[in-house]
């Protein structure tokens, strides 16, 4: 958690230091899970965990990101989320994806009636293109946040954060939460 403010929010310091993680990595990664738990009671309940995760003592609050398996090649993300449910023991979850984006000027010039593929091919090949690294987090109380890295602008100080950022992610996370 190197830079991540000490004054955020326990969320916002989990989606930072997973960002900080995913940068680590490089680009050209695929989607990442993460079951965050509360820091605290795995240090109490699991002190060998907390200990491998690099939970000191000294770190009672907050939430400790916990990496799952890897997410199946070729199923459709929103897919993969519908067959998640979690135990009680986590407080929230997290995901790391990459994608292009355009910005808003380039709306106005998107073909109608193009396929799926056919419209990811026409924003590949956009000279506007942007790619990005979405992290996004929710607790079970609805609580979310994000963080959006631009390739071009890969720094920690270039990360921006908010719980409004990527709210169908957002929304699919939460999902996740549901009886």
């Amino acid at each position: 958690m190197s830079n991540t403010p000490m004054a955020a929010s326990p969320l916002t310091r989990a989606v930072l230091e997973i960002d900080e993680y995913a940068s680590g990595l490089g680009w050209d990664q695929p989607a990442r899970l993460f079951a965050l738990v509360d820091t605290a009671r795995l240090r109490a309940q699991e002190p060998a965990l907390a200990s491998q995760l690099g939970q000191g003592a000294q770190e009672s609050a907050g939430l400790t990101p916990v990496e799952q398996e890897e997410i199946p090649a070729g199923k459709p993300l929103d897919e993969f989320l519908g067959t998640i449910a979690w135990p009680d023991a986590v407080v929230g979850c997290a995901l790391t994806v990459e994608r292009l984006m355009l910005p808003p000027s380039a709306e106005a010039s998107v073909p109608q009636g193009l396929s799926e593929a056919r419209l990811a091919k026409w924003v590949a090949e956009h000279p506007d293109r942007q790619e990005v690294r979405m992290t996004v987090g929710v607790l079970r109380d609805g609580t979310r946040d994000s963080a959006l890295r631009l390739r071009e602008k890969d720094s920690p100080t270039e990360v921006l954060t908010g719980g409004d950022l990527v709210p169908g992610l957002a929304e699919a996370l939460s999902a996740t939460f549901e009886d």
